[in-house]
This record gives structure tokens, sequence and C-alpha cells, in this order.
């Protein structure tokens, strides 16, 4: 911060000409402010408005300084990063009733519960209480209920939320047989001191296809069973974002394993990978894809001798995927995100390897990552979080300005969002 000495309590000021301006004054672009609270369009006391210097004379009290552009720009940051996070700013009002066989209902509302756990982690860092705390209203505004809030035990901070459904007496035809009773969401990650180091941490740990061996994913897993077997599978949600949407599908993933099938919203889920899917040429893109499926179905055939009396991609027993295939998860993905973009080529390069013919060393190789492959080797188990068997892709085709649009959580509540989703199931 920039503050000039003050010797008296009144200061005079006048404004030089634009010649005797040096450049660094000129850089500095400062601006009067009250220490006390955001000027008036006059300052008390002053003989001239403040919109503009001039040879007349200011009168200052001990409580001015001088701010930078630096200090601006910082103050203007702060002030739309709570905009954002204001539901009545930002949420999606338009979604006064909410209709449970309506896709973009469910989709806006799963949205929304995700994005209260990323403000009750803010409200927790800013120590912001009733009164005056962000979180409340992005799950009361859809009749929910904060059941318990979900607790990394290493550095303490909030990664999930569990949610009880409320709704009002109903009314007339409204329908509540699609809702659920219950929604477990997983934020992403905060880029804010207090939980950044735990969730780059986490970040690495999906990278190297370890998530399932962190502290937080068992708290988060244990959750998820017991209300399973509380309430039963089908009274319960999964919903993430980024990190979160990592956890989800770990979730579901593992408990489908055991035949049990929770519905599940993953936004922006991460697929790390090659960025294929950036590759504008079509026939460059397909050829790239199907020397990989061949290359990666080759090795794993070679890797997996229970495979050795099968032949490649035939399904049986022994294929992990079929376990898993009943499971179809709501996978939403916004093509200028590096993130997650991959999950559009790999569902459409399963599609087009049937297509002409080969759809059998895609078998195998849509359920191996090279990268898999070589820990295996190294005596590592390693199976990839972000391979799927079936799921429900939906690709948002509005343009994105920049990647932090694209990967942001509030693109998934616009009531004007250009979707484009197919069904892809594993056969």
């Amino acid at each position: 911060m920039v503050r000039r000495s003050q010797p008296k309590t009144q200061i005079q000021m006048r404004k030089k000409t634009r010649n005797e301006e040096t450049e660094e004054e000129r850089n500095l672009n400062v601006r009067l402010i009250s220490s006390l609270d955001l000027i008036c369009p006059s300052l008390p006391g002053s003989k001239v408005p403040v919109s503009g210097w001039s040879s007349q004379e200011y009168e200052m009290s001990p409580g001015m300084y001088l701010e930078t552009d630096q200090e601006i720009a910082e103050g203007t940051y702060a002030t739309m990063e709570s905009e954002r996070e204001d539901f009545n700013l930002s949420g999606p009002l338009h979604l006064t009733f909410v209709d449970w066989s309506n896709a973009h209902h469910r989709r806006s509302v799963a949205a929304s519960l995700v994005q209260a756990v990323y403000i009750l982690e803010r409200d927790r860092q800013l120590k912001r209480q009733h009164p005056i705390a962000l979180a409340p209203p992005w799950w009361e505004f859809f009749h929910f209920k904060l059941l318990r809030k979900l607790v990394d035990d290493a550095d303490h901070c909030i990664f999930g939320a569990i949610y009880e459904y409320r709704p009002p007496t109903p009314h007339g035809h409204q329908s509540l047989d699609a809702s659920p009773r219950y929604v477990i969401a997983f934020r992403g990650t905060l880029t804010k001191p207090d939980s950044f180091a735990r969730d780059i941490e986490l970040d690495l740990h999906i990278i190297r296809n370890g998530l399932h061996e962190t502290s937080r994913f068992e708290i988060a897993i244990q959750a998820v069973r017991n209300m399973v077997a509380a309430v039963g599978d089908s009274n319960v949600w999964l919903a993430g974002h980024s990190l979160g949407a990592a956890m989800a599908m770990l979730a579901g993933k593992t408990m489908a394993k055991n035949g049990t099938f929770i519905p599940a919203f993953l936004f922006n889920s991460p697929f790390f990978s090659a960025p294929i899917e950036r590759i504008k040429d079509k026939r460059v893109k397909h050829g790239i894809r199907i020397a990989g499926s061949v290359i990666t179905a080759g090795l794993a055939f070679a890797s997996k001798r229970n495979y050795s009396s099968q032949q490649a991609g035939s399904r049986s027993v022994a294929d992990p995927f079929v376990a898993l295939s009943s499971w179809v998860p709501c996978v939403f993905v916004n093509p200028g995100d590096p993130i997650c973009s991959e999950y559009v080529g790999y569902f459409e390069h399963r599609k087009k390897m049937d297509e002409i013919g080969i759809g059998a060393i895609e078998k195998l190789a849509t359920q191996n990552t090279l990268g898999g492959l070589l820990m295996s080797a190294m005596g590592r188990d390693s199976e990839p979080l972000h391979l799927i068997p079936s799921a429900v892709l939906a690709v948002n085709l509005s343009p994105a300005q920049d990647f932090k649009e694209a990967h942001g959580i509030h693109q998934w509540w616009r009531p004007d969002l250009q979707l484009q989703s197919n069904i892809y199931k594993y056969k």
C-alpha cells in the first residue's frame, strides 16, 4: 500500500500538468479513498469533486490515503469473488419450481449443492457465520437441509457435505418421484492458502491413480456407505466438481463393484491424457486414437495372463467393466476445458471402433492406460480412476471466454446452456 506522509492535518495538493508528471506518477494512477469507507462522489470539505484533479486546493483528513492500481484491482477481484458466492447474484434464481423429471433442473440443483460446499469452506476460512454466511441459500432455495459437513482430517477443511431434501407440501402435479432424499456433494480445488496445499496433494494422487489411498477418500466413502446402508441406494445422489467429481466417481465405482448403483452428477471430472481432442484435423485425431488403442490393447493383453486363453476383448467374468457397466453416471464436460474434454473422444472413439469392425481391440484398450500398465509392470496395482464403461455424456457447446469459465461450476445452471447429450452403454 502506498501512503503519503501527512505532517499536517490538512494537505494542499494541486494537479501537475501532463508535462510535469513523471512516467511513474502517470502509471501509479492514484485515487483518493477513505480509510473508513468508499468515498462519495465528492469529499466532505473538498472544494471540487473527486472525479478529477484540479489546480484548486483539496482538504484531506489524516484518515485519507492514496491507493494504487494493484490495491484497486485486488479489491475489485475480492468483490467479484464475493458476488459469485452470493446466491442472489449468481445462483439459478430462475428455478422457482423444480421439476425433478427435468434433466436441466436436476443438473442445476446438483451443481448448486456442489457450489454450496465451496462456499461452506470459504465461510469457514473467512469466519463468516450467521447471519452473514453465504452458503445456506445455495441449499435452502431448493428445500434442502445441511445434515453434515465432511471435514478432511489433515487440514480440517470442509471438502464435502450431506444434504437432506425436505420438500414443501406438494402442490398440483409437482413431480417428486425422481427427487433424491439425500445428496452427498464434494467440492474441487480451492486456490486459497488454508486448503490449497492439501487440495493440490490430492490432485497429484489423481494423476498417479492413488486417490483411493488418501484419508479424505476414506472419509468420503464411509459417509456414502453409511448413508446407503441407512436409506438405500435409490435415495442417494452423488455430485462433485473437478477434484470433487473424481471423488464422487471413485465412490460411485467402488459401490458399483458391489452391485450398488448410485446416481451421480460429475462436473468437469479430470481425464488426464494427451490432449488429442484439441487436434482440429479429424482424420489425424482418429488415426492417433486408433494407433493408441492398438498399442494399449497389445500391452494389456501381454501383461495380463488371464486374457491369454480368451479372444482379445471377449466378454467374460474377467472383464472388470462388466460389473461396472450398469452404473451410468452423468458426466458433464466442456470442450474448452483440457482437464475434462478428453471424455468426448474417449466415448466417441469407442463407438467409431465398433463401426469399423475393431471394437474388440477397443474393449480392451478402453479399460487401460499406458501409464497404468507401466505402473502395473512395476508391481504397483493401478486402476485408472477416470475410465468408466457407461455414462450419459453431456457436452456444453456454449462458447467459453477462457479456461476459468470452461472449468467453472457456474456454467452448469445457466438457463441458456447449449447442451448435447449422448448415452454410452458398454456392451
